[in-house]
């Protein structure tokens, strides 16, 4: 934040001494980026020899709350990879990897809680709600932002 205010502050600067506007290419605004989807990005590994009862849980379980989160606006989609080809580079310590897009760096702030309202939804008795613990591990979870 101080980065892009320091950054406007210096593209004022210039522009009041006399900078051609034309060669100025000003940093979008906060608000703007703010507005800008951004991407939730899981990746999970499943546990030997869970790795098909894991696809099952996603497809029977993972997938139906996230259309109850997503018709309830907390993301606007979710996608969920596998690798096609297993190369053993460093990086590749993932056997799925879930993105959710959201509106906005704003709607993060609400994922969360809406995730777990949804599921409380689809499963309110937490004693027989279905869990994953036991067949996957949370590799890494990263925020990304479409390249522009």
């Amino acid at each position: 934040m101080k980065l892009v205010l320091a950054g406007l502050l210096l593209l004022t600067t210039l522009g009041a001494a006399g900078a051609p506007a034309s060669r100025l290419d000003p940093a979008p605004s906060v608000a703007a980026q703010d507005a800008r989807p951004v991407y939730v990005v899981y990746y999970w590994r499943a546990r030997p020899g869970k790795a098909a009862e894991y696809a099952a849980y996603i497809r029977n379980v993972a997938e139906p709350i996230d259309e109850d989160a997503r018709k309830a606006g907390v993301f606007d989609e979710v996608r969920t990879y596998t690798p096609a080809i297993v190369t053993g580079a460093a990086g590749a310590d993932w056997t799925h990897m879930r993105v959710f897009k959201l509106k906005s760096l704003a709607a993060w702030d609400a994922f969360s809680a809406g995730m777990d309202a949804a599921t409380k939804r689809l499963y309110p008795d937490e004693r027989t709600r279905p869990r994953s613990d036991d067949l996957r591990d949370l590799v890494r979870q990263e925020l990304w932002r479409e390249f522009r």
